[in-house]
């Protein structure tokens, strides 16, 4: 039997101007629906995917950070959002989505799907993948 390989999704690119964002989020949700341990990593001008109350008037692609809430449906629930980043952009965790998923071992409890996590922690994390795709 194959070991289950880790996957993490690295988003450095605000959400709207490119097609970056939401092809990531397409290709994570295709993964997740085929049992990959997915995991989600906000880094950069990334961490703007995750802000609540986007506005994509300004550019012509559709406000698609509602998908977002469906992660959690996908057993994505390991977001990680690099601290410095949000720090360097004056954003604090209290603005983004309130995402969050279902803990089947916890008596389906309703858990936090952000996790903050420092430059040091990020790089860990990274290291600990088998597979890292950069958006």
């Amino acid at each position: 039997m194959s070991k289950i390989k880790k996957f993490m999704y690295v988003n450095r690119r605000a959400p709207y101007g490119t097609v970056y964002a939401l092809e990531s989020l397409e290709v994570v949700l295709i993964g997740a629906a085929f049992d990959q341990d997915v995991s989600l990593a906000f880094i950069g001008d990334g961490v703007y995917q995750l802000k609540s109350d986007q506005d994509s008037s300004d550019s012509d692609q559709k406000n698609f950070s509602p998908i977002y809430q469906a992660l959690g449906d996908y057993d994505v629930s390991k977001l990680y959002v690099e601290k410095e980043s949000l720090e360097e952009r004056g954003l604090t965790l209290e603005e983004l989505m309130p995402l969050t998923y279902e803990d089947e071992d916890d008596d389906w409890a309703e858990k936090d799907s952000i996790r903050v996590v420092s430059r040091d922690e990020m790089a860990e994390l990274m290291d600990q993948q088998d597979v890292l795709f950069n958006f």
